[in-house]
């Protein structure tokens, strides 16, 4: 038999814990609930690793674990399970312990008397302000699993444009960083041996040659100091931007930019048509909506813009008009925006917006892997081909000389 740590209530409410043996986990949960216990936590003792336990957990939850607990949480509603003990279910079986226990800590507050939206406020680490204020008007409108339905569809498109994104960089990251390697390994260690042959020769060397030499030494006497000064300045720049300055000009220079500009751009538009959608199609104010949606927008530019608009519709304005005069928006969004406000439809022309503009991230992705590739390659040949000659030049000059 196995030994299990557990954490329940009683009856009476009151928290307790201890270690039961049974066969499995299933067993120690029923001869635990024969007592009247109702289980919380519970995990097999044997599997535990002690150094864990001193170990801070994460507080943060991944988007792809709230996107499962959303999905299966609108299946067991939907089935007509308790809502205490579908919290019960999907706390015991998530793998995330750190989500685990909020899921928990939820199922307690409810059984306090909380609503969910109030419970899984205190958690804003795993359930935003959009998850919960769709929570609310699901409860408050007796549809809270369609809106859980519709919170881990919004959730799993976030995730997987969020994939996308990191997918289409892992490839020239990859590439650059083995590139910077091999170029500093050639001039670290490998020009050294040839600049000492060249010395011993005695001869004048070409001026491509003095100048990778030159690079040569730099790199080999001030390694050290470069990667302190690129360190420092990756920090610099990252503290910088937590500031609402540095935010506000960091991001506008990356919306500036040529290429990943537009790219920004397009997935900062689908975010923005996606949740506003979500929103305003599940009950939530549309004031409250655009506020949240500006707060969960990513880039500080697109949410000035988007509260910008809010103020607008708050003195009575529509949403088009003055989304048009802010300029980030493109005219066929603000046009689209404008049919569906005026149809009724808002919410459903912002889904295509959404669709549209998501299928365009695909292709731009694609396009800028297409163009990065080839790119890289000729910058990565061009480097080793220019080293490569500076080196062979001497030896070509020696060569004639003793011929």
């Amino acid at each position: 038999m196995a030994s299990f740590n557990w954490k329940g209530r009683s009856r009476s409410g009151q928290l307790v814990e201890g270690v039961e043996l049974a066969d499995t986990k299933d067993a120690a949960v029923a001869a635990l609930r024969r007592r009247n216990i109702q289980v919380t936590t519970i995990r097999e003792k044997g599997r535990e690793i002690p150094i864990m336990k001193r170990i801070k957990l994460p507080l943060s939850v991944p988007q792809k674990r709230i996107a499962i607990f959303t999905r299966q949480f609108s299946v067991m509603l939907d089935a007509g399970l308790p809502l205490v003990q579908c919290l019960e279910i999907l706390a015991q079986q998530e793998e995330h312990q750190a989500f685990s226990e909020m899921i928990s800590k939820v199922q307690a507050d409810i059984e306090q008397g909380s609503s969910l939206a109030e419970a899984m406020r205190k958690h804003p680490k795993a359930f935003n302000d959009l998850y919960v204020n769709m929570i609310a008007a699901g409860e408050a409108g007796g549809i809270l699993d369609i809106i859980l339905q519709r919170l881990s569809t919004y959730i799993e498109k976030a995730v997987k444009l969020r994939s996308q994104v990191k997918s289409a960089m892992i490839y020239p990251t990859a590439v650059i960083t083995i590139a910077i390697g091999v170029v500093w390994v050639i001039l670290r260690f490998v020009i050294p041996v040839f600049a000492q042959l060249f010395a011993g020769v005695g001869s004048e060397l070409p001026w491509l040659t003095k100048m990778v030499v030159q690079a040569s030494n730099f790199v080999g006497n001030y390694s050290i100091y470069l990667f302190i000064v690129l360190g420092a300045l990756i920090f610099f720049i990252l503290r910088w931007h937590k500031t609402e300055r540095g935010r506000r000009i960091i991001d506008g220079l990356l919306l500036r930019m040529p290429i990943l500009g537009m790219l920004l751009r397009k997935i900062a538009i689908a975010r923005f048509c996606r949740t506003l959608a979500t929103l305003t199609s599940s009950g939530v104010p549309i004031l409250d909506g655009l506020e949240i949606t500006a707060r969960t927008s990513g880039n500080a530019i697109i949410e000035d813009a988007i509260m910008a608009v809010r103020k607008a519709v708050e003195e009575g304005k529509t949403i088009s008009e003055p989304l048009g005069q802010t300029n980030v928006f493109p005219a066929m969004v603000v046009q689209m925006i404008n049919v569906g406000e005026q149809t009724g439809a808002l919410d459903q022309m912002l889904s295509k917006i959404a669709d549209f503009y998501e299928d365009e991230v695909d292709t731009a992705v694609a396009g800028l892997m297409k163009l990065i590739e080839p790119l890289l390659i000729v910058v990565l040949g061009v480097i080793i081909g220019v080293i490569v000659t500076a080196m062979y030049l001497p030896l070509y000059s020696i060569l004639t000389q003793i011929a």
